[in-house]
């Protein structure tokens, strides 16, 4: 068994109100994300991957374009502006590629990430 992750970089902005973090989240601030995507199985026997990187790397691109220098409150479908959500959403817009097993996003500056492992 294998597993391949694949990561892009998206820059954000959001608000975070109603939460013990102080009056700086809640104002518009920006941050930069990480987000590695993870696929698990064993190599085509045609291909020798586990996954065709090409459409994984389409799919990537397309959630990207949805993410990258967009205010995170604004994304429609995305819930509050979490990591928690942001790997969820991610999670649910690249499944049709197949054989995801985690998607994490990653704030670095923050020393923050999360792990979204599928639907339980």
């Amino acid at each position: 068994m294998w597993e391949l992750t694949k990561s892009f970089r998206f820059e954000a902005a959001h608000a975070l109100p109603g939460t013990t973090l102080g009056a700086a989240s809640e104002e518009i601030h920006g941050h930069s994300f990480r987000a590695e995507v993870t696929v698990r199985g064993a190599p085509d026997p045609a291909t020798g991957m586990v996954l065709d990187l090409g459409l994984l790397e389409r799919s990537l691109a397309e959630v990207q374009k949805l993410l990258d220098h967009k205010m995170l409150n604004n994304v429609e479908r995305l819930g509050a502006p979490t990591l928690e959500n942001l790997s969820r959403f991610i999670w649910e817009r690249l499944q049709p590629v197949g054989r995801i097993t985690k998607v994490s996003v990653h704030r670095d500056s923050c020393n923050e990430s999360c792990s979204y492992f599928g639907p339980q």
